[in-house]
């Protein structure tokens, strides 16, 4: 047996998993959707085995490249990314805006989707978040 090689017990669970859904290239939605499927059920449990986590994690894989492929998600605008970072922080416009001193107006057209961050606003942002620059220039 290799070092990457399963015991006994987990060789068994891991091997009925493979039985009951294979570990094949996810070919269509309705395959997408079984095999999301058997991964909630996994999830749902309350402990995995070695060999449940292992044929769990090659399933995630292979759903996760069928959904890059077919099902791609574009960048989030500058207004979510925004939206986002202010409700993880629990801060408002005026809060963002006497902490950073980027001006109100530019905030609020951000928010609305009117105007896209500027580089002087990403890097104030950046700041005041603790994120690098590029998550909040992935529109530039």
């Amino acid at each position: 047996m290799t070092r990457f090689g399963l015991k006994r017990g987990c060789r068994d669970a891991y091997l009925e998993l493979v039985q009951v859904f294979p570990l094949a290239s996810v070919k269509s939605d309705e395959h997408l959707q079984e095999a999301q499927n058997v991964m909630d059920r996994l999830l749902a449990k309350d402990r995995l085995n070695q060999g449940e986590e292992m044929y769990l994690d090659a399933l995630s894989d292979l759903v996760a490249a069928y959904e890059d492929q077919h099902h791609a998600i574009g960048p989030a605008s500058d207004a979510d990314m925004l939206r986002h970072f202010m409700e993880a922080k629990g801060v408002t416009q005026a809060e963002l805006h006497r902490d950073t001193q980027i001006p109100k107006s530019t905030i609020s057209e951000v928010l609305a989707g009117r105007r896209p961050f500027s580089r002087s606003v990403i890097r104030k942002l950046a700041r005041y978040f603790q994120v690098d620059a590029g998550v909040l220039a992935a529109n530039l």
